[in-house]
């Protein structure tokens, strides 16, 4: 009776004892973590985002890549800026307010469009990103620092041609 009761119980997975592989046998569904894509990039972000925290410790990547913009496009609508670094509109909006809360982008009406806000780096803006711009540099040399050059250019080529 023991036996019988035994067979009927299902695995707390709730497959049946069938369909799951045994502990010692690998896949045989072809799919390879390590071998794809999303997930390399993901290990290579974690290692650029690893890298930024300990060379810039006050900013995010996101928050760094925004300054950025604003030094290239001056003053911009929010939903431009958010588009020219792919973010969201609701990360967008989270970004240059936790910016604009420490003073380093301000925010105003668009003078032809009062639904539109135009951000602009402050002049504190202006002197925080230039005093961590050469640190910025230093985190794309250190996260790619592995490669050859050639390897460098080639990887740059081919994720740009990914966008």
């Amino acid at each position: 009776m023991t036996d019988q009761a035994d067979e009927t119980l299902e695995p707390a997975s709730g497959q049946s004892q069938e369909t799951r592989p045994a502990p010692d046998h690998g896949p045989d569904h072809g799919y390879v973590l390590d071998e794809q894509i999303g997930y390399i990039l993901r290990k290579a972000y974690q290692r650029n985002a690893v890298i930024f925290s300990e060379k810039i410790h006050d900013l995010t990547p996101t928050q760094f890549a925004v300054m950025a913009r604003l030094t290239e496009l001056g003053s911009v609508s929010q939903n431009q800026l958010g588009r020219t670094v792919g973010l969201d509109v609701a990360t967008t909006k989270g970004v240059v307010d936790r910016l604009n809360a420490r003073g380093l982008v301000h925010s105003r009406k668009d003078p032809n469009d009062k639904r539109r806000q135009l951000i602009s780096l402050t002049p504190e803006g202006w002197k925080h990103f230039l005093s961590n711009a050469s640190l910025g540099l230093e985190v794309s040399e250190e996260t790619i620092a592995p490669l050859t050059q050639s390897e460098q250019r080639t990887l740059l080529r081919l994720l740009k041609k990914m966008q």
